[in-house]
């Protein structure tokens, strides 16, 4: 299941999960917390739902089909954050989180000063968190301009949140120049004595196109079909970054809209 804003445009949130999950070949359903006015060109506005309503959708599904992973994007609210908290209370299963906090143009998408209710009632239930750089900084409230600090924050965050297992930085905000992207998912390490956190980094290019409106959402999206399938956080991991690839190059041809256009998962 995806809980996320809807995109009207049909680039990311909702529309981008589904999309995922479909073509990955996995079976999805969802809730939805907002629905944003955006098209490529960036987020005009946004409503929040309802926060009672979110949780009734959650429990609608939740009690009628036998939901493994839950992938959360934009969340909107901190009382949002509450009714998904209250919604995954008796959840056992996998809670995969992209902390969407702001648009690819900078607009913030919550408050960010009730940070504390967000991770108290989303990031404390995760298994698995997808940030991006600046997500990250802001959820661990640590710079992070070295793969050293990086794996401090995630490292500092896994301490913290007992359910939490991997975090996946997501490395596309990360020396924007550079021809290559690194991703890098940070675990507890078997040694802790020798070294507490275990590093597992994808290199890949960097793909220069103007087609990549909700990689955020269809990266977190792919993780979560990858992890139904594999139930390996690492194989997961791997196998997304590789589907990215693929879907960026195989989207960069296209022109959909006037800005920053969409994925297109049917080409895969």
């Amino acid at each position: 299941m995806a809980v996320a804003g809807s995109d009207p445009s049909g680039g990311a949130g909702i529309q981008a999960d589904l999309k995922t999950y479909n073509t990955l070949g996995v079976y999805g359903c969802a809730a939805i917390t907002c629905l944003t006015v955006q098209n490529t060109t960036g987020v005009k506005s946004y409503q929040p739902v309802d926060p009672n309503l979110v949780k009734k959708q959650m429990e609608a599904v939740l009690e009628d089909i036998e939901v493994t992973h839950i992938k959360i994007g934009m969340v909107g609210t901190d009382s949002i954050a509450q009714a998904i908290g209250s919604a995954l209370s008796g959840f056992s299963g996998e809670v995969i989180y992209d902390p969407v906090l702001s648009s690819s143009a900078g607009q913030n998408l919550i408050d960010t000063t009730k940070l504390n209710i967000l991770c108290e009632e989303v990031v404390n239930r995760v298994t698995v968190l997808i940030p991006n750089l600046p997500e990250l900084e802001i959820i661990s409230a640590k710079k992070c301009e070295s793969t050293e600090k990086i794996a401090s924050a995630a490292g500092g965050l896994l301490d913290k949140y007992p359910h939490l297992r991997s975090v996946i930085v997501k490395g596309g905000h990360v020396d924007v120049d550079k021809k290559e992207v690194e991703d890098v998912l940070i675990q507890r390490s078997d040694k802790p004595q020798q070294t507490p956190y275990t590093l597992h980094p994808e290199t890949h290019p960097r793909i220069q196109t103007s087609n990549s409106h909700g990689t955020g959402c269809t990266f977190a999206s792919a993780f979560t079909a990858f992890h139904m399938k594999t139930g390996n956080d690492v194989l997961a991991f791997k196998k997304t970054t590789g589907f990215l690839d693929q879907l960026l190059t195989k989207s960069a041809a296209y022109h959909i809209g006037h800005g920053n256009g969409p994925l297109l998962h049917h080409l895969i």
